[in-house]
């Protein structure tokens, strides 16, 4: 009767031994889980709230489908590099700031005018720019308006003729790098010209169509001769269906 109670009674301290072992155990384990468990939540609500970056518009055409006018080579750099910057030089400026994940014509209405967001601004508006310069282009494109636009064409400059050479000239004569513009003002069409990173949008203006005047725009294929590329862009490049599409 002894031995059994002696045998009983270390089999219970033996079982309270392990008990206190495994809770020993699970007190070390603990923090550890914790902490993997609040690193789990924090990483899946940081990737749940992440800003999405801005991402360039795709080319509405390939790269050489400009050829012979404008070539793969130029386009590769000045889409692929030129463009890509200003995209990737905005999502830095703009990381942690109000901008960040906002469409572009907010970021340049509420930073333009403003010296101490001028970097902001131009970058802004030079994805904005070239968005729209791609599209003002198109392949077999050139060749004269129809329909209402080419009736405000010819209301607002006398005759399409005359809309062309205006138009050059301006491309022509902007001085160091910039933008000739087919905007509609009212029931009235215009063209000006912008420096830099400047643009209609800007200005509350509506932009129809747009030639990049920028040297890299055109240097690779026609060096210094710039009034030869306005005058490709206008004869065989010019997306004039895009340009009516945009009129109010």
């Amino acid at each position: 009767m002894y031995n059994n109670k002696r045998g009983n009674h270390q089999g219970k301290r033996s079982g309270r031994g392990r008990n206190i072992v495994k809770i020993c155990l699970l007190m070390t384990a603990l923090p550890a889980f914790l902490a993997l468990v609040l690193a789990n939540g924090a990483a899946q609500t940081s990737t749940s709230t992440a800003v999405p970056a801005l991402r360039i518009l795709p080319l509405p055409y390939s790269q050489n489908a400009l050829e012979p006018y404008i070539s793969a080579r130029t386009m590769s750099f000045h889409y692929g590099k030129h463009h890509q910057a200003y995209a990737d030089n905005l999502n830095r400026l703009t990381a942690g700031t109000q901008w960040a994940g906002q469409p572009l014509e907010k970021v340049i209405m509420e930073s333009t005018g403003r010296p101490d967001k001028i970097d902001v601004f131009n970058n802004a508006a030079q994805v904005w720019n070239h968005n729209f310069f791609w599209q003002s282009m198109k392949p077999g494109g050139g060749g004269k308006p129809a329909g209402r636009l080419l009736e405000r064409i010819e209301k607002s400059f006398g005759s399409f003729d005359e809309f062309k050479t205006a138009f050059k000239t301006a491309a022509v004569s902007q001085f160091g790098s910039g933008w000739a513009w087919l905007i509609q003002e009212g029931d009235t069409l215009k063209i000006i010209k912008t420096s830099n990173a400047d643009t209609p949008l800007a200005h509350g203006q509506t932009a129809l169509l747009t030639c990049d005047v920028w040297e890299h725009a055109y240097y690779l294929d026609y060096q210094n001769r710039r009034p030869d590329f306005v005058q490709a862009f206008l004869d065989h490049l010019a997306n004039w269906e895009f340009a009516a599409s945009q009129m109010k």
